[in-house]
């Protein structure tokens, strides 16, 4: 008989930045795995952090800027090709303080909700902004919903 071990997923927070009927967007740089693909910032949780502070700390490394991280949004599991095993955390943030530094990306920019183009995000995140997209997830309407979870 042999054992399988179980699959670890690495617990990874981000941040849907809501700003109107925008969305604050991140592209990876060309060095990067998943080159020059849109994500939304945010990264891992270091271990002993809880996931507002791991995204706190992520969004001041990442954008230069103090987060008031609201609600849970959105889980999500996901298992890329190469093996990658993770489990999304993704928080709605409205109000932030100081200036949007761009610190790691190739490109940051305010999208417009409408224009997300789902295929250009990493594949974790595509539900995601399908949701973000089509109001689904991250509007008032949303408020009281439960946090939607993706497997």
């Amino acid at each position: 008989m042999r054992l399988v071990e179980p699959i670890r997923l690495k617990p990874v927070v981000a941040a849907v930045m809501l700003r109107g009927s925008q969305v604050l967007i991140c592209q990876r740089r060309e060095n990067q795995s998943f080159a020059l693909q849109w994500e939304f910032p945010g990264g891992k949780v270091e271990p002993g952090e809880d996931f507002p502070a791991a995204l706190t700390r992520e969004l001041h490394e990442e954008l230069g800027i103090t987060a008031v991280v609201g609600p849970e949004i959105a889980t999500v599991r996901h298992t890329y090709a190469e093996g990658l095993a993770l489990e999304l955390h993704f928080f709605l943030v409205r109000e932030f303080a100081g200036e949007i530094e761009n610190r790691i990306f190739h490109n940051v920019r305010w999208e417009e909700r409408a224009a997300l183009d789902a295929e250009s995000f990493l594949e974790a995140d595509r539900e995601v902004v399908r949701k973000i997209r089509s109001g689904e997830l991250g509007s008032n309407r949303g408020a009281n919903q439960a946090i939607l979870r993706l497997d």
